[in-house]
């Protein structure tokens, strides 16, 4: 049996005497889609950046692609040798807001990873950068900058940005919120195509017709906490959980029936 590529383990995130996190716990498998979703304030964007090391957690244990990690003893992290920008070449980071370098071309934002950071060749990343936004319709924006795109131009060259170091997990920090409606579509396109092909996913989203369709497995974070998981189209179609029958209620704006699991 596969191996799970990412498991937290009591994860725990305190902001002074405000704990953001309480004990969160799960395993990621390989080419598994995790949707994440609960009311703002909840914990998710802390969640995903503490994935990432954006944020290090309190206390807990974070276990990426073979490499464990124990936030209760953190000096571990670095006699190990463990480097932050070494983890997080391999975990891919797309942002609510498309933190583009607004100073470069489409094809510079792409390239600038991979050559400074994986230290690949100039002709080897601009040959990647090509191949993947022709993949995405864009390669006639290679020398376009950022600010003559619309919103989901730019968060689709953002999550090329990101898939030009080859990461083994993918995470969405709610990447379709800041966006024009018609512009949503384009962008969870793109997600699904990824999801299909085999792409490690945690999405923080609220686009609850995007987690029930395409992610294998939903967690409701309510308050720092898990307070239900499960496979996305039965938890989504008839949670277990009161509160997440209030919340889906709200997002959805339609009644949302009590699961008959026991």
């Amino acid at each position: 049996m596969a191996e799970a590529i990412l498991t937290l383990s009591s994860l725990h995130k305190q902001y002074g005497g405000l704990e953001v996190l309480k004990g969160i716990s799960f395993n990621v498998m390989p080419r598994e889609v995790i949707a994440i979703i609960g009311a703002s304030g909840s914990g998710k964007s802390t969640l995903l950046r503490c994935v990432n090391l954006l944020e290090i957690p309190s206390s807990g244990t974070l276990s990426f692609d073979g490499v464990l990690i124990d936030f209760s003893k953190p000096e571990r992290l670095w006699r190990r040798g463990l480097s932050l920008r070494r983890l997080r070449t391999r975990i891919g980071m797309v942002f609510q807001s498309y933190n583009l370098w607004p100073h470069k071309t489409v094809l510079e934002n792409v390239t600038e990873a991979p050559i400074r950071v994986k230290g690949m060749a100039r002709a080897e990343a601009v040959d990647i950068a090509r191949q993947l936004l022709a993949r995405i319709g864009l390669l006639e924006k290679c020398d376009t900058y950022p600010s003559r795109l619309s919103g989901g131009q730019q968060q689709r060259v953002a999550i090329v940005r990101a898939l030009a170091m080859s990461p083994k997990l993918m995470l969405f920090d709610e990447v379709t919120s800041a966006l024009d409606p018609e512009l949503i579509g384009e962008v969870l396109d793109l997600m699904a195509t990824l999801a299909a092909e085999g792409m490690t996913m945690l999405v923080v989203t609220h686009e609850i017709a995007f987690a029930r369709d395409v992610s294998t497995r939903t967690i409701f974070v309510d308050g720092g906490r898990i307070a239900e998981e499960g496979p996305s189209r039965e938890m989504l179609t008839s949670p277990a959980n009161e509160r997440t029958r209030q919340f889906l209620r709200r997002v959805l704006h339609q009644p949302v029936s009590a699961s008959a699991r026991p």
